[in-house]
């Protein structure tokens, strides 16, 4: 059993699975799955700016949608007289609904970080660019940096 609304459909599967084999968690299955169906309802009704928003709860008819930034929030207050019209259409008992802005949902997983590859002649000009700069207080930063990104460079 896939929970629409989620991101990774394999996640979705193991989760569903493990909720299933225990009977504690199993209670978990229904509340899981009617998140996961305000999710998606979430994002047919605001295709736009859906995508851009989690549910973060939905008790005593207040919807909780979690947004990366300031922007995207600003962008969806204007939307949310549609929004609460569609799930209200949709059967869901929306009285009010509020964001909450949280940063670290924007930001990507870990992203590894790329070397620069520089081809030999371009590392030739800047040995020569360090070499050929006056030897003066104000470039004596400047030359250095140069000749360390230069040795960098060369030596891998």
């Amino acid at each position: 059993m896939h929970i629409y609304g989620t991101r990774n459909r394999p996640t979705s599967f193991e989760a569903t699975s493990f909720l299933r084999s225990n009977e504690r968690m199993a209670s978990l299955l229904p509340t899981a799955m009617r998140m996961a169906d305000l999710q998606r309802d979430v994002g047919l009704a605001l295709p736009s700016v859906g995508g851009n928003c989690d549910v973060l709860s939905f008790q005593d008819g207040v919807l909780v949608l979690a947004v990366p930034s300031s922007a995207v929030a600003a962008r969806l207050k204007q939307s949310l007289p549609k929004l609460q019209g569609t799930l209200q259409a949709r059967g869901w008992q929306v009285t009010s609904m509020r964001l909450k802005v949280q940063v670290t949902r924007a930001m990507p997983e870990r992203v590894e970080m790329r070397n620069l590859e520089l081809p030999p002649t371009a590392v030739d000009a800047f040995e020569e660019l360090g070499e050929s700069l006056p030897d003066t207080p104000q470039n004596a930063a400047l030359v250095a940096a140069i000749k360390r990104l230069a040795a960098k460079r060369r030596a891998g």
